[in-house]
């Protein structure tokens, strides 16, 4: 079933740490850049080998051709910018990066030889792709779109030394490994989902998510705004949904809900580190929070008790009620307006307390709903035992030992059209303990180390399932034993980059004990960034 039954280091202020992780800047349109300033010859001070070889990145890119001199960003470095205002947004995002760490001015022109050049050039490199090209004399990043520079900047960071992502000037070289990369993502889907309703988490809380995901090109974020124990989202014609349903948590605390305001917050802060925000509005079953804001909504009409604790499958929509498509009806209106992406999660899963009759009955009368208001359904994969809408995607959080039943149920569905969103839980699954030893988290579907997450093939992982099918990977974090920051990060990183690398990274690339050792290098930049993390007895981390 999917939701059976640390120590935290130093963190910087939320302003200071936003400004550092990625900077509060809306990217909307495509480009290039170029980073250029003469570089100094090289000398025994500064020689290639210092600088991080092209390759030894998370994601593994596509295609790496090393070679030639590194680039040096030095005190003459400049930004040179075309008069174009998505160009001057990711200079200026670079700038903000590099800035505070190298002391170094890099000042954005418009002319100018020793330059940062940026140059729009739609129709390259995909939807996402990019191309990074380095040598002495600069460092040129080319992408058809601000998705893909946006990428490639990420790239490019992990390229500098970690010390380039503290907030205080730190003593360099600031070397760049001479060659090209070229890139382009292997999913289109590469998500990871936040819990916000067993535990709520402030704006400022899922922004920081946000911005340690779209370090690994991570570009949706699910937020799974609704359960038994809360209601997260206000609904102006469903008032009690928020005020009285979103009023506590497990375990009994405050709780918390969005404003509609706060939401287009969130969706405003993802769509500037180019994630989509998918909103899960689950049902008909985990909703005891509804029922007990209204009665209607229950077939005996009268509300339950507001639930604290962790058991599921108890809770369930009253299928036969006319109202309780109304309520669907004004719920999904609302948040599809609020939602400029193009899905809308309707969970479906652990539906225990309804019939399959009813099951059935409700799921052909809800998609329609969210068709009609323009999003595209997705659900987790039990939506598979109804009749799955045509573009819908089933999201499978089944495990190793599922039944062979169930895969071939979904696999059919594949088969005929359904979009897969692989979230194996015994794999993916943020919440799963490391080992026994791992204080947070919970264990139902076993323990997940590092390799155990990272180590599998989203195409060829569901039988009978076509690899076409599958639309990327997600790693669902749900939160009953989660409270703050540093717990989500935590059981977090390191695997959400391995999720990252499945989601981005050619099949060919793949490697266990190639990816460790890629992986163990971005340590010392979490340690800087102030990320807490798990360090894995599976990694060679370096020494402090």
């Amino acid at each position: 079933m999917r939701r059976h039954h640390s120590t935290t280091p130093r963190h910087r202020t939320r302003a200071t740490r936003t400004a550092r992780v990625l900077g509060a800047l809306l990217l909307t349109a495509a480009g290039a850049l170029t980073v250029g300033a003469t570089a100094p010859k090289a000398t025994p001070q500064t020689p290639a080998a210092r600088a991080t070889p092209l390759g030894q990145v998370v994601p593994a890119p596509a295609s790496v051709t090393p070679g030639g001199q590194p680039y040096r960003v030095t005190a003459g470095t400049v930004l040179r910018v075309d008069d174009d205002p998505a160009a001057e947004r990711v200079a200026a995002y670079l700038a903000g990066v590099l800035r505070p760490s190298t002391g170094y001015p890099l000042p954005l022109v418009h002319e100018g030889g020793n330059a940062i050049r940026l140059h729009l050039t739609p129709g390259q490199y995909g939807a996402e792709g990019y191309r990074l090209q380095s040598g002495p004399r600069g460092v040129t990043l080319t992408a058809g779109t601000a998705a893909g520079l946006f990428h490639g900047v990420q790239t490019l960071r992990q390229l500098l030394p970690a010390s380039v992502e503290k907030d205080t000037r730190q003593p360099g070289p600031w070397l760049i490994a001479g060659g090209t990369l070229t890139d382009t993502p292997r999913y289109a889907y590469r998500g990871a989902m936040l819990d916000v309703s067993r535990h709520f988490f402030t704006v400022d809380q899922v922004k920081r998510y946000i911005d340690e995901l779209a370090l690994y090109k991570i570009n949706t974020l699910h937020l799974h705004l609704s359960d038994d124990q809360g209601w997260r989202i206000a609904v102006d014609s469903w008032p009690r949904l928020a005020t009285y349903g979103g009023s506590t948590q497990v375990g009994g605390g405050p709780g918390g809900f969005y404003t509609k305001d706060d939401y287009r917050e969130i969706v405003r802060h993802a769509a500037s580190r180019f994630l989509q925000v998918v909103p899960e509005i689950d049902m008909p079953g985990h909703t005891n929070a509804a029922l007990a804001s209204y009665p209607e909504l229950n077939c005996d009409g009268i509300a339950p008790p507001l639930y604290t604790g962790t058991s599921v499958g108890f809770s369930s929509l009253c299928v036969p009620k006319e109202v309780t498509y109304t309520f669907v009806e004004d719920v999904v209106r609302e948040l599809a307006a609020l939602t400029p992406g193009r899905y809308l999660h309707i969970g479906g899963d652990e539906a225990h307390s309804t019939s399959h009759e009813d099951y059935v009955a409700f799921m052909n009368r809800v998609q329609p709903i969210v068709a009609k208001y323009g999003k595209t359904v997705i659900g987790w994969h039990q939506l598979t035992g109804a009749t799955p809408a045509p573009g819908a995607l089933a999201q499978y959080w089944g495990l190793d030992s599922t039944s062979a039943t169930e895969k071939a149920q979904v696999a059919q569905a594949a088969q005929h059209g359904t979009g897969l969103i692989l979230s194996p839980a015994d794999r993916l699954y943020l919440d799963m303990k490391y080992d026994s030893k791992t204080k947070l988290g919970l264990s139902w579907a076993g323990y997940v180390e590092v390799r155990r997450s990272y180590d599998w093939d989203p195409g060829a992982y569901l039988p009978g399932a076509p690899a076409s099918a599958v639309r990327g990977v997600e790693a669902p974090m749900w939160t009953e034993t989660l409270t703050k920051s540093a717990d989500i990060e935590y059981m977090a990183f390191p695997r959400v980059a391995g999720v990252a690398e499945l989601g981005w990274s050619p099949q060919a690339t793949h490697d266990w004990d190639a990816y460790r050792t890629r992986l163990a290098a971005q340590g010392p930049r979490w340690d800087a960034l102030g990320i807490t993390y798990y360090k894995s007895p599976q990694v060679p981390w370096p020494a402090s």
